[in-house]
This record gives structure tokens, sequence and C-alpha cells, in this order.
């Protein structure tokens, strides 16, 4: 057995510690996953009613949402520097350098958010450049334009979301979360099919309920941790404070390859969005509902990463570097037993959950062969989430970075391209185009080496601070 695991069970005491950390692993993760869920949750209703109102609004919105995907996911990745700040902070009991990394880490963001704008509208240009149907060519663009204005704000929610999360406050992101949910559903609801006298708006009425939903996320957290009490002691507003740069600087350096790592991966599932257009609504549908679904399940295990991620980083700020290894061992254990059961629900049950989003007959069979290959890499997928996250607990964020890019865009990416789009300069493609299976065989392997790079990665870095 390989030895870190093998650490965790082999006696009677380790036993009783593992009891104990997988409690306070799980206290803190939990209100994480079901506010993640939540959050997850607003993207499957988003399309869910799109694929229900039509094949072309499933698929405008499935364009579009590509292009937000990829952002936000990568901005999720850059803001990330402040929770292994604040949660080293926290270790030391050191709260009173809190505030100062909260209100840069607002101003970095609002910096962040408002490039990711500019480069969200950019990337729109793309679609004049694609074969589409008028329609979904209107919608895919109208989309982005409406979310791009959500991307400042969201930005900041993420910087104030690490801060309460570092601090051990969860349940009040996991609160919000579920009332955005809600709000979204209802919102969704009124705008795509028109309910109750408001403007039928399709597919655009999901850009509308997702720049609200973002909205009401900032202004929540705001409004909540102004009237708790557990926020005083770190509370980061209780003076105005401009940007400085210095501060600003290192939280970028430890973000961006964050970000960048976040993106690679992103990208490699964004991006087939675009290079299968051409095969038709069909096959655009299929990928973003399998994408849709294997994100949600993919939230388990970012939950315990990110919760691993704040006890990691506590420990390390404790001068407990041998306690934060263990820690770390135990995050990736769980996230394997998870992916065990996953990956066989998704197998058994994967044109059930392609009905659940579309009537369309040719849509399910497709999405349900998809799903079957996201079962597959369901135990390298959990694996990597979780170690990375832990890694970055050491505040070590560049060699993951370069794991990730080598993974998704050395190997991944240009075998989906092969696979997928059998281009006649490849002698070793296939005689016709596998669409998007052959992106999602590629994603399998792309899952596999990122999964055993950080895993060798996290075991280094462990033991060198020991």
């Amino acid at each position: 057995m390989f030895s870190p695991f093998k650490q965790l069970i082999d006696h009677p005491a380790q036993r009783s510690r593992l009891d104990a950390e997988l409690r306070g692993l799980w206290h803190l993760a939990w209100p994480i996953l079901v506010g993640q869920l939540a959050y997850v949750g607003m993207a499957v209703v988003e399309v869910a009613m799109a694929g229900h109102a039509s094949a072309q609004d499933l698929a405008g919105v499935s364009l579009g949402v590509s292009i937000w995907n990829m952002l936000i996911i990568s901005m999720m990745g850059v803001m990330m520097a402040i929770n292994p700040v604040v949660a080293h902070h926290v270790g030391a009991q050191d709260l009173t350098q809190v505030p100062h990394a909260v209100r840069q880490a607002l101003w970095k963001g609002l910096f962040v958010g408002l490039v990711a704008m500019g480069l969200a509208n950019l990337a729109a240009l793309l679609f004049d450049h694609m074969t589409l149907e008028p329609y979904v060519h209107e919608l895919a663009l109208g989309f982005v334009r409406i979310t791009s204005v959500a991307m400042p704000l969201f930005a900041c929610y993420r910087a104030l979301y690490g801060y309460s999360t570092s601090i051990n406050q969860t349940k009040p992101l996991m609160v919000i979360a579920l009332l955005s949910l809600g709000l979204n559903i209802v919102v969704n609801s009124l705008l795509v099919f028109g309910t109750l006298g408001f403007p039928r708006l399709g597919g655009l009425g999901c850009a509308w309920a997702t720049l609200i939903s973002v909205a009401f996320n900032l202004l929540a957290l705001l409004w909540w941790m102004q009237r708790s009490p557990v926020y005083r002691a770190s509370w980061p507003f209780e003076h105005f404070e401009g940007p400085h740069w210095p501060q600003i600087k290192t939280l970028l350096k430890l973000g961006l390859p964050i970000g960048v790592t976040y993106f690679a991966e992103a990208s490699a599932f964004s991006l087939i969005a675009l290079l299968i257009a051409v095969f038709g609504s069909t096959q655009m549908a299929a990928h973003q509902i399998a994408l849709n679904f294997t994100s949600l399940v993919f939230m388990v295990p970012l939950s315990l990463g990110l919760a691993l991620l704040t006890r990691v980083g506590q420990s390390l700020g404790a001068g407990e570097p041998v306690l934060a290894r263990y820690q770390a061992w135990v995050g990736v254990a769980v996230g394997l037993g998870f992916a065990v059961v996953s990956a066989t629900l998704m197998a058994l049950f994967s044109r059930q959950i392609a009905s659940a989003y579309t009537s369309d007959a040719a849509v399910i069979a497709l999405t349900a062969q998809l799903l079957l290959l996201a079962a597959v890499f369901q135990l390298s997928d959990s694996t990597q989430v979780v170690a990375s996250c832990a890694i970055r607990g050491y505040k070590v964020t560049r060699a993951p970075m370069a794991i990730h890019l080598t993974a998704f865009w050395v190997f991944s990416l240009p075998l989906g391209y092969v696979l997928g789009l059998a281009p006649a300069w490849a002698p070793w493609a296939p005689a016709q185009p596998m669409a998007a299976q052959g992106f999602w065989i590629a994603l399998v392997l792309g899952l596999t080496i990122a999964a055993l790079g950080l895993t060798w990665l996290l075991r280094q870095v462990a033991r060198s601070r020991i």
C-alpha cells in the first residue's frame, strides 16, 4: 500500500486520530459542499430550462456558458490567493494582519473582474467566425455581454468568500448560496418562459438570472458579515484603504498561477464546446449536459479540497508541518473514496441523468456515452483537485500550474483535437471524426497525468516542510 495512506490506518491510535480528523474536515467541508452544489445548481437550472425551451436555446446558452465558465473558474483560482494567506495568519493567531490582506484582495478582485469583463467580450467575437444558426449566434453573443457585467462583482465576492472560509466561517456561504439558488430558479422561470406577464426571453433570460444571482451573493455576504460578531476580530471595513500595490502584487504572485491552473483545466472542457460547434446542436447540447452534470459531481472533491486548504494552511501557520501532512493525505483518501461511489452511480444511471436535462432522444443517447467516459476519470479528477488544494495550503502554486498545463495543453487538448476532428494531416487520426467522444477520451488521459503529477508533488512538498 502507498505509504502515506498506510500510515492512516496501520495502528489503533492512528484510526482514532483518523476519526477525529475526518470529523474536523467534514465539519468545515459540508457547508462549503452545500454552497458549491447550490452554485452549480444554478447552472443546472439554467441549462435544463434552456434545454426545455428549445435545442437552439440550449446551444446558444452552451456557447455563452463556455466563455463564462472559462473566465469565472480562472478568476476563482486567481482570487484563491487570499485563502492560504488568511489561514496562515489564523493558525499563527495573528488576526491583526487579516483586515489589510482582505482589503487588498478586494482591490485585486475589482481589477481582475474588469479585465475578465473585457476578455469575455473579446472572446465573444469568436462567434462571428463560427458556422452558427443566426438565432444561436445572437443568443450566445447576448449571453456573454450580459454576464460579463457580473464578473467584477463575482471576483469581489470570491475575495470575501476566501476570507470567510479561512476563518472557519463556512455556514454563511452555504445559506447565501441556497438563497441565491432559489432566486435564480424564480428569475429563470419568469424570464426564460415569460411567466406572470414577464417577457419571454428564452436562453437570454438565463444570462439575466446569472447577473442578478451574482449581485445578490456579494450584497448578502456583506450584509451577513456586518451583522455577525464572529467577523469583528478581523473586520476588514474598519476604515477605507486605497490600493497597496506591494500587497496586491504579492496576492497576484500567489494567485495567478492558481488562475492559470484553473484555466488550463476549464479551457480543456470549455474549448470543446467551441471546437465541436461544427457538428451541430446535438453534439454541443450533449457536451454541455455531460459537462454540467460532471461539474455538479466535481463540487464534492472541490469542497473537500477547499476545506483541506484551510486546515493545512492553519496547521502550517501554527508551526505544525507533521499535522499538515497528515491532514493532506486524509483529504486525498476521502476524495478517492467518494470518486469510487460517484463513478459507479454515473456508469449505472447515465441515461436517466441525461433524460433529466432534455427529452431529445439523440441528445440523451450521446450524453449517456459521454457520462460513461466521465465515470472513468472520476478517480483521477477527484485526486488531482484535492491534492492541488492541499499543495496550495503550503503556498506552493507554480509547480501545480506546470503540471496542469502539461496534462491538459500538451497531452489532452492535442489528442482531443486529433480524435475529435480527425484532421487530414494527422496520419494517426481516426477514419471519421469522433466529435465530442474523442475529446472526452483525451480528457481521461489529461486528468490521469494531472493526478499522478500532483500526488507526487504533494508528497515532496509535505516532506520538505518537516
